[in-house]
């Protein structure tokens, strides 16, 4: 790393003061030089910031040896990546492969020469300042790509809604909703092996896309203000089905391990029930996704607390009252205890991103049921 005198940072750690003051005098020019004479002081300037750039260190040392300090080096997320070349009177080549073997890049016998040790030395900070420049650019593609795949959910996500005027905030609900159950089940013994934190971050990405299928239904479904008829009621159920298709295709051009098989899981399953009741499979229990079954609870208090063309929204409570009475029917019910220790969660969220003042109003009276 860079210290405030613009050079980069050499540890020096040697029990010899004469080498010691050899190598700092040849390099101190050039760079920032620290030293240490024993290995557990080293292992304190070590993880100092700004951080070493490069450590020469020597193996034979009282207390604390060479290849103690190199292995402990390695051994730390802050310092493990700092380049370690082992500068001892150590030869043979035993000694280097164990070197080596510890995570050191380079190995220079003693007595050295000082043009050697200042030409290797500049060989590998500019094979480390290549070395974090590309890690730079991976992680910024990384966050790149992350915000990609985001926009892309969000966008198509928003198209369904965009079909009713009065769900502008639905998305960002049910988001919210399911990363707060997913965080809540991570440590439950049923769902730990599955809600990692990379799944987490899936499930929230993908929660938009849950009704993408509604674009192929019809308006006077869609937006009817009144109860739908048998037969519209199974056209609306196949926006599960549309929904799959639309992700799936787009995920066969990703490959197996796209990013939208979670998007592709929450968008079919999430109107299955525990009962099996549910469409558009009848699935039971544990046969439907961890992720649909998520969804359902996440969608169901969204659209009871919601003002819709067809009703009024309703009071925190009941739909909380609503849910818990569906425990082990229409819902999972491990998820719905994960919810009822998150009921005040979920009001906040959905005050947060409420649509319409009559929403705020009715959430905000916190025991009408």
């Amino acid at each position: 790393m860079i210290d405030a005198t613009g050079r980069q940072k050499i540890l020096i750690i040697d029990d010899s003061e004469i080498i010691t003051e050899m190598l700092t005098e040849a390099l101190k020019d050039s760079y920032a030089v620290i030293t240490a004479m024993n290995g557990e002081r080293a292992l304190e300037l070590a993880s100092e910031d700004p951080l070493p750039d490069i450590v020469l260190l020597d193996v034979q040392m009282p207390g604390m040896n060479g290849y103690e300090v190199c292995a402990r080096l390695k051994a730390v997320e802050k310092t493990r990546t700092i380049p370690v070349i082992f500068i001892t009177g150590f030869n043979g080549e035993d000694n280097e492969y164990k070197g080596l073997e510890l995570g050191a890049l380079d190995y220079i016998s003693k007595p050295f020469s000082l043009n050697l040790v200042k030409t290797r030395i500049r060989n590998h900070l500019e094979l480390k300042r290549y070395r974090d420049n590309l890690e730079e650019l991976v992680q910024a593609r990384t966050r790149e790509l992350e915000l990609t795949q985001e926009v892309a959910m969000e966008s198509m996500g928003t198209l369904a809604e965009f079909r009713d005027p009065e769900t502008g905030g639905h998305i960002k609900r049910t988001q919210h909703f399911i990363k707060a159950l997913a965080v809540n089940l991570k440590g439950h013994d049923k769902f730990r092996n599955i809600l990692q934190d990379n799944t987490i971050n899936l499930l929230y990405k993908s929660a938009p896309l849950h009704d993408i299928g509604k674009v192929a239904i019809s308006d006077s479904i869609l937006l009817k203000p009144g109860k739908l008829t048998g037969e519209e009621f199974e056209e609306m159920k196949k926006h599960t089905v549309y929904g799959r298709d639309v992700i799936h295709a787009a995920a066969k051009r990703l490959g197996d391990d796209s990013f939208l098989h979670i998007a592709e899981e929450i968008a079919y399953t999430h109107h299955e029930k525990w009962n099996g009741a549910g469409y558009p499979q009848g699935l039971r229990g544990e046969e439907i996704p961890v992720s649909g079954r998520m969804m359902a609870i996440a969608d169901v208090y969204d659209a009871l607390i919601s003002k819709r063309v067809y009703k009024p929204p309703m009071p925190h409570q009941k739909a909380v009252s609503i849910i818990s009475s569906e425990q082990g029917v229409h819902f999972d019910p491990d998820i719905v205890e994960a919810f009822m220790e998150l009921s005040d969660v979920f009001r906040n969220i959905a005050l947060q991103f409420a649509d319409f003042d009559e929403e705020r109003e009715i959430l905000s009276k916190l025991d009408e049921t």
